[in-house]
């Protein structure tokens, strides 16, 4: 069998293009005086990034405000009567907690009818705080895969400080222990699934050559039990040019396995699927931006991100089709599809889950939510709403596959998150447990309004505000946003942010920008690449919006965002910083031409552009931040938080941009916490700590007079 199927397929001039520009971004040089900070581990960047951090922990937690919201975060964070948020498996309702007694956290499981009562009684399955004792690991659990139908093995997935990278180790949730001489892969970004009992597929490092540029495997083995690694037999081999290729295995409710395969994620957006066949591997003839999300009603579900056209039938963008299962498996290329759902104007389908005969999709109609069953009968879909609250954020929390049972997640920014369970045999729909009141919301409301972004485009945003708002431009607003990779930002209660910013009289705004997924695929394809700048456009129009209602003025308007979010943050205040007063920049994305050789920056090249390729280069320079931090200008005191132990966003992001702004002589404020990984909070202590840090410098900024 030839395992490099796609391999062959390339062009040999491909190739060398391929091999010349990523040895172009390797040998990239620069000016950077800060590139020393790169050195995640480094003495010299360590000492610097400690010291940063005694400087910003000596201003902000000096503040008589910081120990207040400490503990009132803390105390939300841990509460005990928070909602314990289940799976609903064969061997019961399992959970993951954590609190004071269980920092780390513990897996525990209960029945239905005692997660129902009070106070539910529960059996721990693992106890993550104990594992680390015993082993002296920093270990931070990740979840973990089971064996269906039975369910009783389980591969859980293990990370030293809350990295990306982890451990995979056996486990029996009925013995309640590891499997002695059990499946055990070392740590690494690696991707696993169970085929049987005694056989896996992993995607891993292998070696030398078998990462992509982004840090990814590309390899994918089989390997069997009591098998050593290096015997595990390649059954594909993706290219090193990919973001990734990962291991396929399509189970039905029952647990029997229809298909087996890989999946080469080309980019971040775009997928090339291939079936193990005895006659060998077939590539499927899916459109590129397309994915595979299961099975269901003995249909094999896909969902589309592009317009596609199989024959003398179109499918929309952001469509759902089907294939039935049988046809399929008989002759994969040959077989038809046929529509499940297509969105309507202002449409997203927000989610797809399944039970065990039935389909249920959450959708999205201006940022509101709704949940519908689908039911395939008689050669077609019949489609069901269920009546759950309405002008809220409604996503399934869990499925079953024994029944056709789900809970629902229903929330909003100021009524506390209540589940909800669904029994769609019995129709039976229930609220079963509402998260605490974290804060007084009866003296906000919520409005959404619209923003003319530079190209004439409408930008929806939601407002928090106080109900007796003036619109003097006097009120101390956060603006919140992220706008890449087809995410999208839904109403979700505040908890935390409620107490520690909303209950001082403040408001807080959350953007849907492009680049988002709020409106489908469409909605994120109109800001990669190229028009990228599309994105900072939408934000720095809801800003400017919120200013012309004199919701805020600059003087007390700031802006908070995380990753894609952080490098948002970063073109919004390098762009345009007379609109701000502060902003909180988190585990960002800072230095664009030098992100494709940092972390696992290369993998989001379909996101942003090659800064290697000369006419990519050029559009990513015009904004990135760090590039654009230049003197002349002030910039609004920046407070940016990063983790050591991010192997997601590389630290150096938000190590430089402080360097760069200290070398410019501006304020600015640096937080590197140790642990936690891309979070930047491995525990509740740790993220009450970074929460505390946050809105302690936003008051600071923007609510001292």
């Amino acid at each position: 069998m030839n395992t490099s199927l796609l391999s062959a397929a390339l062009p040999s001039i491909a190739r060398a293009t391929s091999t010349a520009i990523s040895q172009e971004r390797t040998t990239m040089t620069t000016n950077d005086p800060s590139l020393w900070l790169e050195d995640i581990e480094g003495q010299d960047a360590l000492a610097w990034a400690r010291a940063e951090n005694e400087k910003t922990l000596g201003v902000l937690q000096s503040d008589p405000r910081y120990q207040r919201f400490y503990e009132q975060a803390l105390s939300i964070l841990q509460a005990k009567d928070r909602i314990a948020y289940v799976s609903l498996g064969r061997r019961g309702l399992e959970n993951f907690w954590q609190d004071e007694n269980h920092v780390r956290g513990i897996w525990r499981r209960t029945t239905m009818e005692s997660y129902c009562s009070e106070d539910p009684q529960w059996e721990t399955i693992l106890d993550v705080d104990a594992l680390a004792v015993a082993e002296n690991r920093n270990w931070v659990f990740q979840g973990g895969s089971s064996l269906r139908p039975e369910e009783r093995l389980c591969l859980i997935h293990l990370s030293d400080g809350g990295k990306d990278a982890a451990s995979i180790r056996e486990f029996d949730r009925e013995a309640n222990s590891f499997v002695a001489g059990g499946f055990y892969l070392l740590e690494g970004k690696q991707n696993v699934s169970w085929v049987d009992g005694d056989t896996l597929l992993v995607a891993r490092d292998w070696g030398e050559g078998s990462l992509t540029q982004a840090g990814y495997p590309f390899v994918v083995k089989e390997l069997k039990r009591a098998q050593p690694l290096s015997r595990a037999r390649e059954i594909f081999r993706g290219e090193p040019t990919d973001v990734q290729t990962v291991p396929l295995v399509l189970r039905d409710s029952e647990g029997q396995v229809h298909a087996t395969g890989a999946i080469r994620f080309i980019s971040s957006v775009e997928r090339d699927y291939v079936v193990f066949r005895p006659d060998g591997p077939i590539r499927l003839n899916l459109p590129k931006k397309a994915a595979i999300v299961g099975l269901a009603s003995g249909r094999l579900l896909v969902e589309l991100d592009e317009e596609w056209e199989p024959g003398d039938v179109r499918f929309g963008t952001g469509s759902l089709i089907s294939y039935d299962l049988a046809e399929w498996k008989q002759d994969p290329l040959r077989a038809k599809a046929s529509l499940v759902f297509q969105p309507g104007p202002r449409q997203a389908l927000s989610g797809v889950s399944r039970t065990k005969n039935l389909l249920i999709l959450t959708i999205l109609e201006n940022v509101q939510s709704k949940a519908l069953v689908y039911k395939y009968d008689q050669g077609a879909w019949s489609v069901t709403p269920i009546q759950l609250p309405q002008h809220a954020n409604v996503s399934v929390s869990a499925t079953s596959d024994q029944a056709d049972q789900a809970m629902f997640a229903i929330s909003n920014y100021l009524r506390p998150t209540s589940i909800w369970y669904f029994d769609a045999e019995t129709e039976k729909l229930e609220e079963l447990k509402t998260t605490p009141t974290a804060f007084d919301a009866s003296n906000h409301v919520v409005d959404q309004f619209e923003a003319t972004s530079r190209d004439g485009t409408s930008i929806p945003y939601f407002l928090v505000r106080p109900k007796n708002a003036r619109f003097d431009g006097a009120i101390p607003t956060l603006l919140y946003g992220y706008g890449g990779f087809q995410a999208s930002l839904l109403p979700s209660y505040l908890g935390a942010v409620g107490r520690l910013w909303l209950e001082q009289g403040n408001a807080y705004v959350v953007a849907n920008l492009r680049g988002g997924g709020e409106f489908g695929p469409q909605w994120h394809q109109a800001a990669q690449g190229a028009t990228k700048q599309t994105t900072w456009d939408d934000f720095i129009a809801v800003a400017e919006d919120l200013i012309r209602r004199k919701i805020t003025s600059p003087r007390r308007l700031g802006v908070i965002g995380g990753s894609q979010g952080g490098l948002l943050v970063g073109a919004a205040i390098t762009q345009r910083p007379e609109l701000f007063n502060a902003a909180i920049i988190q585990v960002p994305l800072f230095d664009m031409l030098r992100y494709t050789s940092l972390g696992a920056g290369a993998s989001w090249i379909a996101e942003y552009g090659d800064p290697a390729i000369a006419e990519q280069r050029a559009w990513i320079e015009a904004y990135s931040p760090y590039q654009k931090l230049v003197p002349g200008k002030t910039y609004p005191a920046p407070f940016i938080l990063t983790s050591t132990k991010d192997d997601r966003v590389h630290p150096a992001h938000g190590r430089k941009a402080a360097a760069r702004l200290a070398a410019l002589g501006q304020p600015y404020f640096y937080y590197e916490n140790i642990d936690g990984g891309h979070s930047a909070a491995a525990n509740l202590v740790e993220h009450a700590r970074r929460l505390a840090l946050e809105y302690t410098y936003a008051s600071k900024r923007l609510c001292s007079d």
